[in-house]
């Protein structure tokens, strides 16, 4: 094998007068660099461990802590009233030292003094709930307490023991706001029905369900995630191309250079310094307002990280601190190391490693080339093929490799990306991103990344270990580092000198009995035919964005969805339970809540859009109540997380609830999703306004429903991502796009008429 030769980094022959040992002065001048950097590595982790472990104290506070009593001790006056010469009493020690004990134990109580007050505070959500674009006076007290909790320059995880757990709604609450979400879903008799259900289960099972998600929420970080991560993520047998993987696009209008082999080699640099920063905690935490800390739990398992599949449950792998990523191109499998002599490759360096691959013109081994579709079909097959044909010899080796790389990337021979040109551009740049053709993404790892003959990329990430906020706080960074910081030369070549004694990329090995090969084309063709059933429009929205919208004295969020509910009825001719995803990052380890947007005041809205009366009022009036909701569904008081855990609970118990079953078992056939922009703020849009991301989107949830995913690019851009099935007689991407841009254009209108 290639890799056995370039490992070899000494030689010797035995001989009669003994072993002649000839050292490579290259290697172990490379073994020494490496070593070095590892243990800077580990000194600054254990810095920045401690500088967190610490915070919102610093070490440098308990040296004044110690000073100050000590020198209290010498000017004869004791703060400790007394306890230090009680602990002398009892402890044979000199004062000193037990000064100093007494010195860092004071300072331990004031760290948690000052971390419990933080977490008090932060337990507040009062000022979340106040008008747009107004603060009240308390809130303004509120925010400098937190400000100065806070303390100064906090590191990624500097917050997270002084975020306040997730809360566990009343049972009584929960059932009321679940009543009222599907009243304007319902008819009289069913909601009659569903009400008697609902209030059977509030007076008969549901107290003794209630106790143990206390319970859970006392002893555990969060009550929510990780039965959210393994229930709905982990133990689905089906494919999770498409039904549950998303994708990210690239810059919308702006590619920095068209050669595919340099574009890679920068945003994989870039990635790389993402990582280091990551490792070492030196990211800043992401604060709403500038002020109040979210979780940084999910960022820990971007890189390294592989979901496994299993019989009945798969398992989320992390590593640590992997130095390859693996590279498919037409068929092909490639090792690329990452490191030489203890630093990371070069952008030029990965270039010419990544050109070397393009360059190459060997033939896949036979079952190589659709290998990774095994990974986008059900997970049943692939867990069994997994075991059978890779557990063991070569075949295992490779597929560790895969499965250890910091992450995924494809090198595509398809041009992809926005064309103004062709308006069906975004549709194909959508769906390729999203499965490409079935058996050129690893859909397991926590991300792949695509690469494009015109220098286009994207991101298609696994769901289970994070969600897209995350995944797109990594681009912000890539795409900023990329385009603003690495550069190109006029050529389009990364910057630098390359470095031509690299090692070139090594093939991964296989013997793929016929067997396996035919599980392989199994797998292909079941995701095949959900690939091709995938119906994608994507929609740039120029007309307006986030500025007008402001202007007409709405949340740009609840004006959207509400843009969506009167296009959901025009082009159904009725109402349907919708999903919105929202963050509960403000708790420890929260991830995403609920919010129904088809509420009774949103369908009187669009009533009243048809028939013409009291538009503007209905408007404002189903805006806050969808204001109010997305709010609840941040600070812990969702609805659907809190009865997806009491039936985990009635499932482990054996008790049959005919309402949780029949709540969990309703169809979202309008599922939505905001990606956020601008997280980072590392590039001025109003400054640079072509360098604006295209977002991204996901699959359909429902056979017979739309996916939609928006973002707010800036003051006049929304891009529209909407997903459905061509299967479906009753769905159309491409018409309802139009019916979301008709309805943003009528309620816009409707503020027009208003203010003349």
């Amino acid at each position: 094998m290639a890799e056995a030769h370039q490992a070899v980094g000494f030689q010797f022959t035995v001989r009669p007068d003994g072993v002649d040992l000839k050292l490579s002065q290259e290697v172990i001048k490379n073994i020494y660099l490496s070593g070095v950097t590892a243990w800077k590595k580990r000194a600054i982790q254990f810095k920045n461990g401690v500088l967190a472990g610490v915070y919102p104290a610093s070490p440098s506070s308990w040296l004044i802590v110690v000073i100050a009593m000590m020198s209290s001790l010498y000017i004869r006056i004791d703060p400790s009233l007394g306890m230090i010469e009680a602990i002398k009493e009892n402890l044979p020690h000199r004062s000193e030292k037990i000064a100093i004990l007494f010195a860092t134990g004071l300072w331990l109580f004031f760290i948690y003094l000052l971390r419990y007050t933080l977490k008090a505070l932060l337990s507040n959500h009062g000022w979340i709930f106040e008008s747009h674009g107004k603060m009240s006076t308390s809130t303004r007290v509120w925010l400098s307490l937190v400000k100065m909790f806070s303390g100064r320059r906090p590191l990624l995880y500097s917050f997270q023991a002084s975020l306040p757990r997730l809360p566990v709604p009343s049972v009584d609450d929960t059932i009321q706001r679940y009543l009222e979400s599907v009243r304007p879903l319902l008819n009289s008799d069913q909601y009659n029905q569903m009400e008697m259900l609902a209030n059977d289960f509030k007076d008969s099972k549901a107290a003794r369900l209630q106790r143990y998600l206390i319970l859970k929420s006392w002893w555990g970080t969060n009550y929510v995630s990780d039965w959210w991560e393994e229930y709905i993520y982990l133990r689905g047998r089906g494919p999770i191309m498409v039904n549950s993987n998303f994708y990210i696009m690239d810059l919308l209008y702006m590619t920095p250079t068209h050669r595919q082999a340099a574009r890679a080699g920068n945003v994989v640099h870039a990635m790389l310094q993402y990582r280091r920063k990551l490792e070492r905690g030196e990211h800043a935490p992401l604060r709403a307002l500038g002020t109040v800390p979210m979780c940084s739990t999910q960022m820990e398992r971007i890189f390294n990280t592989t979901r496994i599949p299993g019989i009945e449950t798969d398992i989320v792998q992390h590593l640590t601190d992997r130095k390859h990523l693996v590279v498919y191109h037409k068929g092909r499998f490639f090792q690329v190391w990452l490191y030489t002599g203890g630093r990371h490759l070069l952008p030029c360096e990965l270039e010419t490693q990544f050109q070397r691959i393009l360059n190459d013109t060997s033939e896949p081994q036979p079952g190589e080339l659709k290998l990774a579709a095994l990974t986008a079909g059900n997970r049943v097959p692939w867990a069994r093929a997994r075991i059978k044909y890779f557990g063991q010899g070569g075949n295992k080796v490779s597929l560790d490799t895969i499965e250890s790389a910091a992450f995924f990337l494809t090198l595509d021979d398809e041009r992809q990306g926005y064309d103004p040109a062709n308006t069906k551009s975004l549709d194909s740049y959508a769906k390729s991103l999203l499965h490409g053709k079935c058996y050129n993404r690893w859909f397991d790892k926590s991300f792949t990344l695509i690469s494009y003959p015109n220098g286009k990329m994207g991101v298609n990430a696994e769901h289970s270990w994070a969600d897209a906020p995350i995944v797109g706080h990594m681009w912000e960074y890539v795409l900023a580092t990329d385009c603003f910081h690495l550069g190109y030369t006029e050529e389009g070549h990364c910057k630098g000198d390359v470095n031509k004694g690299l090692p070139h990329p090594s093939r991964l090995q296989w013997k793929i009995p016929k067997e396996c090969q035919e599980v392989i084309e199994t797998s292909y063709l079941s995701a095949k035919q959900i690939a091709d059933d995938v119906d994608f429009h994507g929609l740039l929205f120029h007309e307006f964005g986030k500025g007008l919208i402001k202007k007409c004295r709405s949340s740009p969020d609840a004006f959207i969805q509400l843009a969506l509910q009167l296009a959901q009825f025009r082009d159904q001719g009725l109402f349907c339970l919708t999903y919105e995803s929202s963050m509960t990052r403000m708790f420890r380890d929260g991830r995403t809540e609920t919010v129904r947007s088809c509420t009774s005041e949103a369908v009187a809205f669009v009533r009243a859009m048809e028939d013409n009366a009291q538009r503007l009022a209905l408007f404002r009036k189903a805006a806050d109540k969808h204001q109010n909701m997305y709010r609840l569904a941040m600070t812990g008081s969702g609805i659907d997380r809190h009865l997806f855990c009491l039936y985990i609970v009635s499932k482990y118990l054996g008790i049959d609830s005919p309402f949780l079953k029949k709540v969990l078992s309703e169809p979202w056939k309008l599922s939505t999703s905001q990606t956020p922009q601008q997280q980072l703020n590392l590039v001025d849009i109003n400054k640079f306004p072509k360098y604006v991301g295209a977002g991204g989107g996901f699959g359909p949830v429902a056979d017979d429903g739309y996916g939609v995913s928006y973002i707010i690019v800036g003051e006049n851009l929304i891009t529209f991502h909407i997903s459905s099935k061509f299967s479906s007689p009753d769905t159309d991407s491409f018409r309802f796009g139009q019916h979301i841009c008709n309805a943003m254009l009528d309620i816009q209108t409707v503020y027009r008429a208003n203010v003349m």
